[in-house]
């Protein structure tokens, strides 16, 4: 039986992802923290969520599109910040960054990129936005902030939920480093997968492209706990572009978050990556909605799989999502082209949802969408 390499959803790109890439970085991508149980518990309530078709509405023109910042998208979804993209295929930054251009979405340019964050906008044509994790050395911060205003970024995401590295066990028991520290462990993973191996070793292996020779180094294990309202503060005074916190899910510090200026908030877990018992972020987001009230930019991040999780987000009050490792797995799966492949599956799933719900446009989605209780709301 041949095996098919065409991606039809999320599970396909995945599937095709774990083949081809070595274990530790398979689990780097796909790992959560602890048991694993808050990042299945918010993929149960999003699987939990039912939506209420209608009929005879005439939707033969749907509209995908919607605004951020006042700006028109080509879909509704973007790229979540992620480091070390590369790990998943060399030029895999630059990848997500041509889709960023050609389907006119923002592209979150993680800290730990393993591209520079300039020639990462560069290539996006200005559709980035960049993503700070605070270092614990505020001067190197600041030295960030500066650089991406230099480059010409407009938002910038200050991830807030790191204020120390989650204990990621898959992480651990496959001895993942950043930067890679390769033991016999290490190599015989690698060994196992040559095609990945053989391909990296050519372009060279990723490293933290932010860092090193006049800038700071990173240590990905650095604690961050000396983070607080005062250098939100700080960082609100200096940056004059839009400033969007990524990381909540309580709402009152929404509502403080609002209060200092933010321009946006992005309802996030960090993927089940950081608190195993996190509440599930996509029951906080109706909550968070309600509280930071109806005009105000609130964002999803977390769980999304499939084009209907998509329209579940923006019937809970999501503005915007963003996607993270459904990416990385298509371009492990297949390169530029299973991005693509990933990228339209994705957006036909989400315009047959809308005419299955009788709407010709995302900005239609809402509450009435929904039918039944949602989990844990």
């Amino acid at each position: 039986m041949l095996f098919d390499t065409e991606i039809h959803s999320f599970d396909d790109a995945r599937r095709l992802a774990r083949c081809y890439l070595p274990w530790m970085v398979f689990d780097y991508i796909d790992g959560a923290a602890g048991s694993e149980f808050g990042e299945q518990l918010n993929r149960d309530a999003l699987r939990g969520i039912r939506l209420m078709p209608r009929v005879l509405n005439n939707v033969e023109q749907r509209r995908l599109g919607v605004q951020v910042f006042g700006k028109d998208t080509g879909l509704p979804f973007g790229i979540s910040p992620m480091g070390m993209c590369n790990l998943s295929r060399p030029g895999a930054d630059l990848m997500l960054a041509r889709l960023a251009t050609s389907r006119k979405i923002p592209q979150g340019v993680s800290t730990v990129a393993s591209t520079s964050l300039e020639n990462i906008i560069k290539e996006a044509q200005g559709s980035a936005w960049f993503q700070l994790y605070f270092s614990g050395d505020e001067a190197a911060s600041m030295s960030l902030i500066q650089r991406a205003e230099s480059a010409g970024y407009e938002t910038l995401i200050l991830t807030v939920d790191v204020p120390e590295v989650g204990r990621r066990l898959r992480e651990l028991r496959r001895g993942f480093k950043m930067p890679f520290r390769i033991g016999l462990k290490q190599f015989i993973d690698f060994a196992l997968h040559p095609s990945w191996s053989l391909s990296s070793l050519y372009y060279g292996k990723p490293d933290m492209a932010n860092f090193g020779g006049q800038h700071a180094k990173f240590d990905r294990h650095t604690s961050r706990a000396g983070a607080d309202w005062a250098l939100l503060e700080r960082i609100r005074s200096v940056w004059k572009g839009k400033l969007v916190i990524k990381g909540v899910l309580n709402p009152d510090d929404a509502i403080a978050m609002k209060e200092r200026g933010v321009d946006g908030i992005i309802v996030s877990s960090h993927g089940g990556r950081q608190l195993d018992s996190a509440p599930p972020p996509i029951v906080m987001l109706p909550r968070i909605r309600q509280a930071v009230g109806p005009d105000f930019q609130l964002f999803y991040d977390s769980g999304i799989r499939s084009g209907e999780d998509v329209v579940k987000a923006y019937a809970l009050g999501a503005d915007f999502v963003f996607m993270g490792r459904p990416f990385l797995y298509a371009i492990a799966a297949g390169g530029e082209r299973g991005l693509q492949q990933f990228v339209d599956v994705t957006a036909s799933d989400i315009s047959i949802t809308l005419a299955q719900l009788g709407l010709t446009s995302m900005g239609a989605v809402n509450a009435d969408c929904l039918h039944g209780e949602i989990p844990g709301v």
